[in-house]
């Protein structure tokens, strides 16, 4: 029977039947075709020893640093009160200019002190004119009193009198001093130098004298402090790996304080360390390191959020490893492949202190002359043979940089 015979007269379920035998076969074919062919450059290799990229571990020396987060405060605030009550007869200031320490920002009705001040150069006036015929009569009578001219009792009435006289002029001119500088409060002053902000009152206000409310707040902007926390727990930390000689100490390099915006950019100008607090903060468990920074453009504003990059030390026999060269186990223990003596893979588990760039700082684990391999890790296991080629970091993708060793699993 021909095919087309058999077509016509089959049932539909033959048919079907017939079809998939057929893809069948086809498919069977094309997999021991595949079977047969060798592997392309994406494979498994078909003998041989694995290619693996290793690098050779070489200390260096490295400056530790660490990202602390902060705040900018002005270097010196003055909240600006009157000292006299009275009526604010003018504004002397546009508000956000910088003003100078002495220019007179407002000015209090000076009429009522400026009579007092009268009144009490008058009063001593008064005094002084009373004072010499006081003395005098009370001179004289000294001198009577020698040739029992007068008697002991009117000397002493003369010399009391001198001495309420002068005791009049002294309280007259403290009284005449007092008015004169409650005269010299109603223009108000700037106290310091710096920036001025908005107006707490407008002209025609009445101010008391030491009132809770400032009239206005002067800052003064260059340079600024810069309030940052740390941990005390990172605080004993540093100093222990300073006092056991795992860090050097830089010297006065370790003043320097480098400044990142909250753009993440980078501050033009460094910093300097002023002190460190010593009290601890009960609800966060840390103290405040002040920094000076320059601000000559105004660029540091106060209550901004920065973060400043403060050196630890400096570690000089430092070993650093590409962030691809490092795997986890699944407990998310780090690990990494070397090759050893006789041309193996070799697992050795790590301990890693932090990120640096792309790249991990190790406290443990590898030594200087150990070939780590970075590339090729998937093809081998510890115990396997492998052939050893260069790694070019330079064509390495790179890979995002971590704080903080990462508590999930990786797998290269």
């Amino acid at each position: 029977m021909s095919q087309t015979e058999f077509h016509r007269s089959a049932t539909p379920k033959a048919r079907l039947a017939t079809v998939l035998v057929i893809a069948l076969s086809i498919s069977l074919s094309i997999l021991q075709a595949g079977c047969g062919r060798p592997h392309g450059p994406g494979g498994p290799p078909q003998g041989g020893a694995p290619e693996v990229g290793v690098v050779t571990v070489q200390p260096e020396r490295v400056v530790l640093t660490t990202e602390l987060p902060g705040r900018v405060s002005a270097y010196l605030v003055s909240e600006v009160r009157p000292q006299v009550s009275g009526l604010i007869l003018k504004r002397l200031f546009t508000e956000g200019q910088v003003v100078r320490a002495g220019d007179v920002l407002y000015e209090i009705d000076p009429a009522m002190y400026k009579a007092a001040y009268d009144q009490a150069k008058a009063a001593v006036a008064m005094a002084e004119a009373n004072l010499p015929a006081i003395r005098s009569r009370a001179e004289r009578f000294e001198g009577l009193l020698e040739i029992h001219a007068v008697g002991q009792q009117e000397y002493d009435d003369a010399s009391a009198a001198l001495k309420q006289a002068e005791a009049a002029l002294a309280a007259a001119k403290a009284a005449s001093e007092t008015a004169r500088i409650n005269l010299s409060y109603t223009p108000v002053k700037a106290p310091i130098s710096g920036r001025i902000g908005k107006s707490g009152i407008t002209v025609g206000a009445l101010v008391t004298a030491h009132q809770p409310v400032s009239l206005a707040t002067i800052q003064t902007l260059d340079p600024v402090y810069v309030d940052l926390t740390q941990s005390t727990t990172e605080l004993f930390r540093l100093r222990r790996r300073l006092q056991n000689g795992v860090l050097d100490h830089p010297g006065e390099a370790q003043n320097e304080v480098e400044l990142i915006l909250e753009d993440d950019t980078p501050y033009p100008m460094k910093g300097a360390f002023r002190f460190r607090d010593v009290t601890v903060d009960p609800s966060t468990g840390s103290v405040i390191l002040r920094v000076v920074f320059p601000n000559p453009d105004r660029i540091l504003l106060p209550g901004m959020f920065v973060r400043a990059r403060v050196k630890e030390g400096v570690k000089e026999e430092a070993i650093l490893i590409p962030q691809q060269g490092v795997s986890r186990d699944p407990k998310g223990k780090p690990f990494a492949l070397v090759v050893n003596a006789s041309g193996e893979a070799e697992m050795r588990r790590l301990e890693l202190d932090r990120a640096i760039g792309d790249k991990w700082l190790v406290s443990a684990g590898l030594a200087p002359g150990d070939r780590l391999i970075v590339e090729g890790q998937q093809r081998v296991r510890p115990g396997v043979a492998v052939e050893v080629v260069p790694f070019s970091e330079d064509e390495a993708r790179p890979t995002a940089p971590d704080d903080t060793p990462p508590s999930t699993s990786e797998s290269d």
